[in-house]
């Protein structure tokens, strides 16, 4: 070696071997994948200990390819098996996470974003060489799907019943007829579950991303509230001449191209008497207070799309790990005289930040 020193021929063999399962488990991701977008995890759930006969004839799908499919489950931990009766089960526990897409703990979009995500190295590898990076067009259109579902956990059982009641005076404006702005809306779950919650106030959603504007038109029409929410394709300066009671964006800030214009915009949307919250990633800008499972899996999904969106417009490229302090900073820069990260009860969900003026 440089300094001359021998190695630990017992650590190269673990790591040779950690090589291995990291390996198995960008592979795995791909089966869990596959067992998302064709209904297996569903259908485990539904069916109980099964053989894989009979979950190819319920199911419809080729026995050759659920056998290998069983196989990766089985030996990733994510099925029990029986080898006397040759019956697969999905523990009951897991289908919280994998089949069950009401539950607070649905990860279904967290599967169904790893290919997409997969997908983009080939050109991110050119950006670290070029600079630059890709844009969000270059992205699949299952990608906003895969984003949908992710968070829709946040938007079904936190939203309206834990995080607008922990902010101060919020609720009693939107039950008594206030207007909303929720900016960045992709598809519209948020708008879309703030008008329920709130049949007294108008609710406006705004993104630059026309597939998810016509997705979240859908999604207000399917709900029954296309005539309390309304969907608009713009950028933030459509906010120049607006106010708002209530301002939000879920996991925006971090992925702009000009982040700190972006907040003066919100802050001019934002009603002197109102407030913005700014829902973003619990995460630090100091690495070291990362070492956890949250940042090994938000530095790569970082550079395979916040991170490099951004730059693709020559942007900021801020990526997932903006942290607060730095949140503290552009707010105060922009204009807000108040600042309050909201006590959180459970350190995975996103930070919340409460703005106002």
């Amino acid at each position: 070696m440089a300094d001359g020193n021998a190695i630990d021929t017992d650590k190269v063999e673990k790591f040779s071997a950690r090589i291995m399962e990291d390996y198995g488990n960008t592979l795995r991701g791909a089966m869990l994948y596959i067992g998302d977008k064709v209904g297996l995890f569903k259908a485990l759930w539904r069916l109980g200990a099964v053989t894989q006969e009979e979950l190819a004839r319920d199911t419809g799908l080729n026995a050759r390819y659920l056998r290998e499919w069983l196989g990766s489950m089985v030996t990733g931990g994510y099925l029990d098996y029986e080898p006397q009766t040759r019956r697969y089960r999905l523990p009951d526990e897991f289908a919280p996470v994998l089949a069950d897409e009401d539950s607070p703990y649905f990860a279904g979009g967290i599967l169904q974003l790893s290919v997409p995500f997969v997908s983009m190295a080939p050109r991110i590898a050119e950006a670290f060489r070029n600079g630059g990076g890709a844009p969000e067009e270059a992205y699949p259109l299952e990608t906003w799907q895969g984003m949908e579902r992710m968070t829709m956990p946040w938007y079904k059982h936190h939203l309206v019943q834990r995080w607008i009641p922990s902010l101060d005076g919020v609720e009693d404006k939107l039950r008594a007829g206030g207007t909303v702005m929720d900016f960045g809306c992709g598809s519209g779950l948020a708008a879309i579950t703030m008008a329920l919650a709130y049949p007294k106030s108008r609710v406006v959603g705004c993104d630059f991303h026309l597939p998810s504007i016509e997705r979240a038109r859908a999604n207000a029409v399917a709900a029954g509230v296309a005539d309390r929410v309304s969907f608009e394709v713009a950028d933030s300066d459509v906010l120049v001449g607006q106010t708002f009671d209530f301002v939000t964006t879920f996991v925006v800030i971090h992925d702009a191209a000009d982040p700190q214009q972006m907040l003066r915009d919100l802050r001019a949307a934002t009603a002197d008497d109102g407030t913005y919250l700014m829902v973003e990633l619990n995460l630090s800008e100091e690495l070291h207070e990362n070492m956890n499972l949250f940042g090994r899996v938000m530095y790569p999904q970082s550079t395979l799309y916040c991170m490099t969106c951004s730059l693709s417009h020559d942007g900021a490229g801020l990526g997932a790990f903006m942290g607060e302090k730095r949140a503290r900073a552009m707010a105060s820069e922009a204009g807000f005289g108040r600042f309050r990260k909201v006590p959180s009860e459970r350190p995975p969900l996103p930070a919340l930040f409460e703005l106002r003026p």
